[in-house]
């Protein structure tokens, strides 16, 4: 039996009653002698209520412990011994503070069953509770988008099942054989088109036309022809089967797939007015700009890349980072171009004509590249060089650092997600078909039904476990959710899935 030491205080009503009342609770086989005056500083925690049980019947007292002895007047909870120490500081030093190694969403669990607020956390533990409740709404998110690509949605009608279906067939390359089969395909057109892009360009691959201008070889045309019709019927399977239209024209990625197909179309419009339309200059000016933007189609590798989809993740986590980088940048620039052209003017060889002019000098300088075509010569010059490429690479080093840590953070997450995800799903799996077993035959249960995941569930967790997605009729079932269900914040999709 164990204890903690109590500061004795005295009674609000003046009784030395309260003081003395000693409650002896066990706590998942763990015995503790709590005091009532003490207890009696939070009145509605459930601890409290046990002060005047003297004075309740043997029903009430039922439904305030898991088991009572008359006898010796032990109260005995079926309850973490580990967690109930945590709870104990309340009544002691006025706020709770969880210990290492407890679930963070458990533990509110345990609040809960005390009947304690959450408002009584330490700060410090509210913090790391906010972070457990976003890995789970993200690992219900993953877990979610998994169930509709692998079940749909039953209630959808036969033209929203194809829509759906080939969405999955475009989107999703794990979804099915021939999915992967498809991105396979697509990521080949992506590096053909690219390397008939950059081929064209070599004169010896060129022919000369009618006027005596070399154009790009026909058959290099023809493949890029293709590719490009491969391009634009992947992007019209995408936009008829996505489930929001809008949402799908503005992503950034589609707007990237756009701007690849797009050239290609506007010179052929071009070239079918006649030749008297292309020899205008601005049309000629407008076809080079458009052939320019074909270098987009690169970007459309990662659609099929999961790792430059985590260092664009973490790029965008690190703006603070990349900002201080530019900014430190862009003073040294401004101070050592005005230096070196302060101590460079006077020279009569000087290659420093003016401070904007000595931008480029300082930029090169400073980023330790050093063309050479812009150079010092006088001595205080060259120390003011030396000086400034020391600095632009501490410069650039401070948020290297920072940068790198954001991308290996968000890698080992996105693969922490992925599996959990898979995690669930078979023992979702599991638990259903555990479910099936003891239910009869005529009873069959959908794998997103409520009744068999409910009972599953609740025949192996105690009342502290945590339903990772909640049955729409209010019980801790699982719900498939809809191909239109989206979330505007965390804290939405939180109180969706955990609630």
């Amino acid at each position: 039996m164990w204890g903690i030491q109590r500061t004795r205080y005295a009674d609000c009503n003046g009784s030395e009653a309260s003081e003395e009342t000693e409650i002896v609770v066990n706590i998942g086989g763990v015995k503790q002698v709590l005091y009532g005056d003490v207890l009696s500083r939070y009145p509605d925690t459930r601890l409290a209520e046990l002060v005047d049980c003297s004075l309740k019947s043997s029903e009430e007292i039922s439904l305030l412990c898991d088991d009572y002895d008359p006898d010796t007047g032990e109260f005995y909870f079926d309850r973490d011994p580990e967690a109930f120490k945590c709870i104990t500081e309340l009544y002691y030093y006025g706020e709770i503070h969880m210990k290492r190694g407890i679930c963070p969403i458990c533990f509110m669990k345990e609040m809960e069953f005390w009947k304690i607020g959450s408002d009584f956390l330490d700060e410090c533990c509210k913090s790391h509770l906010r972070e457990v409740e976003d890995e789970l709404a993200e690992i219900a998110e993953k877990v979610k988008t998994i169930l509709v690509d692998r079940e749909g949605d039953p209630s959808a009608g036969g033209w929203q099942r194809f829509q759906m279906c080939l969405w999955r067939l475009m989107e999703k390359p794990e979804s099915s054989l021939p999915a992967h089969i498809i991105a396979i395909v697509s990521f080949i057109f992506i590096l053909v088109s690219s390397v008939v892009m950059c081929v064209g360009t070599i004169p010896d691959l060129q022919v000369e036309d009618s006027e005596g201008n070399l154009t790009e070889h026909p058959t290099l045309e023809v493949i890029e022809t293709v590719c490009i019709g491969w391009f634009t019927i992947e992007y019209l399977l995408r936009l008829i089967s996505s489930p929001n239209k809008i949402k799908f024209v503005l992503a950034f990625m589609n707007i990237i797939d756009f701007m690849a197909i797009m050239p290609f179309f506007v010179v052929l419009i071009l070239t079918s007015f006649g030749a008297g339309v292309m020899e205008l200059a601005n049309v000629q000016q407008a076809v080079q700009a458009l052939r320019i933007m074909r270098i987009a189609r690169i970007f459309k590798l990662a659609r099929h890349s999961s790792g430059l989809q985590t260092l664009t993740s973490a790029l965008k986590s690190s703006f603070k980072e990349l900002g201080l980088l530019l900014m430190y940048m862009g003073v040294g620039v401004f101070l050592f171009s005005a230096l070196g052209y302060t101590m460079e003017q006077n020279h009569p060889d000087t290659l420093f004509t003016s401070i904007p002019q000595s931008f480029w000098w300082a930029v090169i300088t400073m980023t330790t590249v050093g063309y050479g075509d812009v150079y010092p010569k006088t001595t205080l010059g060259r120390c003011n060089a030396a000086i400034s490429f020391l600095c632009g690479v501490i410069a650039i080093a401070l948020p290297i650092h920072p940068i790198i840590n954001n991308f290996v953070l968000f890698y080992n997450k996105q693969q922490v997600l992925e599996t959990a995800a898979k995690h669930e799903i078979e023992l979702m799996a599991l638990r259903s078909g555990a479910g099936e077993l003891m239910a009869a035959p005529s009873a069959h249960t959908h794998i997103c039904g409520t009744g068999v995941w409910d009972n599953a569930m609740r025949s192996c967790h105690s009342d502290t476990y945590i339903p990772l997605l909640k049955d729409p009729r209010g019980g801790a079932g699982i719900q498939t959710p809809s191909k239109d269900t989206s979330f505007e914040s965390t804290a939405e999709t939180t109180e969706y899935f955990v609630s």
